[in-house]
């Protein structure tokens, strides 16, 4: 039957997923249909602001380079990327669920954000990963357990980060891999390294995603952060980073990534011998934070 209302559109769409092959693929679009025809309804929406839409969802498309991810910009911008997170841990959570002998919860997740770049190369430990990248040094340290609390040996640090001005090396014309190490933990589960201190940073606004945070009177801005990825054999990775306490947008993160738990203070040091006994000729900054990851459900 031809659909001669906006309900009975809505049914007809909804009926033409009865052949599809993939349940769960079904199950989405049931919601996805249901869901952006109610909204559709309830905003009332206009043929010029339809047109507006699709006109922005290809500038989103036509954004995106092999360097630059405006649709993940989108999504983190609007909460969904943090809420898929969200649920994802929940889910390992409840599938691990937290033995007796636990001494602590893993690690919280937060967003990967559109900067990640695959490759980056090995170094040791107490290597430098920003050699030559305009920042305070900081001197990084830590453990990485899981939530009993025994050592984690080889477990891996897939690290990045911007520069002491919050430009990341895949933002720069002609710039190589810079700020971005993977580092393995020690037979005792430690981990220490050389970067800079991150500072706060707007996310890209010259495409569409900053036009719709303009329209929105909202700020694009990000507290400092470092981003990692940690994993290791039989345990649930973690993408997640570590906030700069203080740091400014730190209770306004413009894709809502912030957890109170992974805000570490950096503490400031005169020009010296650091703790791993690199001599230092300017001040620089040293932030520790143990990092816990889940065993991994049969």
């Amino acid at each position: 039957m031809t659909p001669s209302n906006e309900n009975e559109l809505t049914q007809a769409v909804l009926e033409r997923l009865s052949s599809a092959k993939d349940p769960r693929f079904a199950q989405i679009m049931q919601s996805l249909i249901t869901h952006l025809h109610a909204f559709i309804r309830e905003v009332d929406l206009q043929p010029d602001e339809w047109m507006n839409s699709i006109e922005f969802l290809t500038a989103v498309g036509q954004t995106c380079t092999d360097k630059r991810q405006e649709f993940i910009l989108l999504s983190d911008t609007l909460g969904a990327s943090m809420m898929v997170v969200m649920l994802d841990q929940a889910r390992a959570k409840s599938r691990a669920a937290l033995g007796a002998n636990a001494a602590t919860e893993a690690t919280e997740a937060t967003v990967q954000g559109p900067y990640y770049w695959a490759g980056a190369p090995d170094l040791p430990l107490g290597a430098n990963i920003a050699e030559g990248v305009l920042g305070e040094p900081t001197f990084y340290s830590g453990r990485i357990t899981d939530t009993a609390g025994q050592p984690l040996q080889g477990a891996l640090l897939d690290i990045w980060s911007g520069d002491g001005e919050g430009n990341y090396d895949m933002q720069l014309e002609g710039s190589e891999m810079a700020a971005r190490a993977r580092i393995r933990t020690d037979a005792q589960g430690r981990y220490w390294y050389w970067s800079i201190r991150p500072t706060a940073y707007p996310v890209p606004v010259d495409g569409p995603v900053g036009r719709m945070l303009e329209g929105m009177g909202r700020h694009p801005n990000r507290p400092g952060h470092i981003h990692m990825m940690v994993s290791a054999p039989g345990y649930v990775p973690v993408t997640t980073h570590l906030f700069v306490a203080n740091s400014p947008y730190i209770d306004s993160d413009a894709v809502f990534g912030v957890r109170p738990s992974l805000i570490v203070e950096y503490e400031s040091h005169p020009a010296g011998t650091a703790a791993d006994g690199r001599m230092l000729d300017v001040p620089y900054w040293s932030a520790h934070y143990d990092f816990c990851l889940e065993t991994q459900a049969t």
